[in-house]
């Protein structure tokens, strides 16, 4: 009679709503996880707030990140509460119930995961094409420009230094990088010899530096210090040591150093071809005592200098 009345009371014995445990377990772990994302990790997400391209950046990263999270504890939590709760106990070896298709589960499975999808590629589209233009109003013909542009540089890859000219300024040509806090900066990207990237990491901006080829960027430093240029095109031997350092600078500063190089670098000026947005090495008469001077033996045209420890 125990055995019988202990079998009646089992069967009688209402099954715990487990969707609902899961359901509350979930949206409490991910309105946790997507709190801490949006005020704790957001503002330490690469690539930082340096410029306005890299806040976009950062913003989108964040964004993706908050709605990732639910997705991804969705199914860790249903793992962790199937184990738990679901696991197979010593003594029943009987069948689980039959399961059958559930047209509830199935159209709330296909209407969640298209609006989701639907939302990124709308978020995605209008990312990529209203705050800066497609690729962030770069390449050769930027579909997008800003209304005004403050000050114009030209970035010169070269095996294996960037040189940076300052048309505005007389043109003069240097290895130093420095750039006016709050102005909108246009980057004039090109080549000597081969393909090379220009990559600003802080500032959110990269762009191929082809030769006979100008790839325009834009940007607009945000927060004054200093960011990391990099070569992110295997370019040659060299290319691992391809870095320099740019800085942002207050306004008064950077007019301050631009007047001051200008002066300082005047002889070199001279020997340069005039400003243009692409240049062929092999009829700049003058390029070797150029390099030399501004201290780029091992620049320009694929020549290895004595700084290399590895000829060609």
């Amino acid at each position: 009679m125990a055995a019988e009345d202990t079998a009646s009371q089992a069967a009688g014995r209402r099954e715990p709503a487990h969707w609902l445990r899961l359901v509350i377990i979930w949206a409490a772990a991910s309105l946790a996880a997507d709190l801490v994302i949006w005020f704790v990790w957001y503002p330490h997400l690469p690539p930082g707030r340096m410029g306005d391209a890299a806040q976009g950046q950062q913003f989108d990263i964040a964004v993706l990140a908050v709605c990732a999270a639910p997705v991804i504890l969705f199914i860790l939590v249903y793992g962790v509460y199937a184990v738990v709760v679901w696991r197979h106990r010593p003594g029943d070896d009987e069948d689980g119930p039959p399961i059958h298709g559930n047209t509830r589960v199935s159209v709330a499975w296909i209407v969640i995961t298209s609006a989701l999808v639907l939302f990124l590629f709308g978020f995605g589209t209008y990312q990529l094409i209203v705050p800066n233009g497609a690729g962030a109003g770069q390449g050769a013909s930027p579909i997008w420009k800003p209304g005004t542009v403050d000050l114009q540089v030209q970035v010169i890859g070269q095996q294996w230094v960037w040189t940076y000219r300052y048309p505005q300024f007389g043109g003069f040509e240097t290895t130093q990088l420095v750039l006016p806090k709050g102005a909108v900066v246009q980057f004039n990207v090109t080549s000597l010899d081969v393909i090379h990237s220009f990559w600003a990491y802080q500032l959110g901006v990269k762009a191929d530096a082809n030769p006979g080829v100008n790839n325009v960027a834009y940007v607009r430093p945000q927060q004054l210090g200093t960011f990391v240029v990099r070569c992110s095109e295997l370019c040659g031997l060299w290319h691992a040591a391809m870095f320099n350092y740019g800085q942002v600078v207050t306004p008064g500063r950077f007019l301050a150093w631009a007047r001051a190089t200008r002066i300082r670098l005047a002889s070199v000026t001279r020997l340069l071809p005039p400003y243009a947005t692409t240049y062929d090495p092999t009829e700049i008469k003058h390029l070797g005592p150029v390099l030399v001077k501004l201290g780029l033996t091992g620049a320009g045209g694929g020549y290895y200098g004595s700084q290399y420890p590895v000829g060609p």
